[in-house]
């Protein structure tokens, strides 16, 4: 698949936009609340700096029935660290054992803005190649990336 595909969310938290920030760059935060529901994040490191890695694997859980322990890495370099603002990052995502068949590469870019003491949560996936076992991925994200959030969200109320 060469096609390239767009994914936009936007979403309002209710927590300032240092917190979100901090969850999105710290690694022991953000293995809390990365990924889908079922998922368990085992390995997850985060060179806050342009050029520095992003590497995220995301280990699916009791929940997700057959694909139990299956593991999916991401690995990424930032393009723009703008403190408490803005993240962009270039990254591969693919199934491991099957780098070849199942890699997807994306560019995503997320922003942060101060709404009246919440936080708007822009982000944007483009996603610019895929292998040819990697369509399932793609027609995921959606509702992974919605999952995702939400995660999110009940992970900022619990702090």
């Amino acid at each position: 698949m060469e096609e390239k595909k767009e994914v936009v969310f936007s979403r309002i938290f209710d927590a300032k936009p240092e917190r979100v920030w901090q969850v999105w760059t710290e690694p022991s935060l953000l293995a809390q609340w990365w990924g889908p529901r079922n998922v368990n994040i085992p390995e997850c490191e985060v060179d806050l700096r342009v050029g520095g890695r992003i590497y995220i694997v995301m280990e699916a859980g009791e929940g997700m029935g057959q694909y139990k322990g299956m593991r999916w890495p991401m690995e990424g370099r930032f393009t723009v660290v703008e403190p408490k603002t803005k993240l962009a990052y270039q990254a591969k995502a693919w199934t491991e054992g099957q780098e070849e068949t199942s890699n997807l590469e994306q560019v995503t870019e997320i922003t942060f803005a101060d709404v009246d003491g919440k936080t708007q949560m822009d982000l944007k996936v483009m996603v610019l190649k895929t292998g040819p076992a990697a369509d399932m991925a793609v027609q995921g994200m959606q509702a992974g990336f919605t999952q995702q959030f939400e995660k999110l969200k009940e992970f900022l109320a619990k702090q």
